[in-house]
């Protein structure tokens, strides 16, 4: 797995273990699905007024959110050296830390179910029919429960 990271901006440390943790929600969500871990995964860490500005340019909705996902993945798109590339991750760090306080938990936290929830979507995973919703919602609790990363508060998404 290659997991590629573009972190641009400031407004929170990203250490060691908060990486670790990502890396480990990665596999094992690929893990989850049956995918083979010989896959690309971009993941670019943003600013609020970046995420605005590709929400408003790819979906159309001008407003922060905390994660953005581009699906690539299809059986035939395969990078030079052999790996399938399933997409991109974008996450507002401003916008999860808010998130993070809102609920009470860590940032770590908060970091692991965005990037959880974003690699549903890759996948093909969409939340906008009551039944998808609670399919991909019920599959992002596996993978996390498995991994010890659990949600403490009640009115969390």
């Amino acid at each position: 797995m290659n997991v590629i990271v573009d972190n641009r901006q400031d407004f929170a440390e990203l250490d060691l273990r908060i990486m670790e943790s990502i890396n480990r929600v990665i596999f094992a969500s690929l893990e989850y699905e049956g995918i083979p871990d010989d896959c690309d995964i971009s993941l670019s860490f943003v600013t609020n007024e970046e995420i605005r500005e590709l929400n408003r340019d790819y979906r159309g909705i001008d407003s922060v959110t905390d994660v953005l996902s581009f699906p690539l993945f299809d059986e035939e798109t395969d990078i030079d050296y052999g790996e399938v590339s399933l997409g991109d991750i974008v996450i507002s760090v401003e916008r999860a830390t808010e998130q993070a306080n809102e609920f009470g938990h860590s940032l770590e936290r908060e970091i692991c179910f965005l990037v959880c929830h974003s690699m549903f979507h890759l996948f093909g995973y969409d939340h906008m029919e009551e039944d998808e919703k609670k399919e991909m919602r019920f599959k992002e609790e596996e993978v996390l429960t498995k991994l010890g990363i659990t949600r403490d508060d009640k009115n969390e998404k």
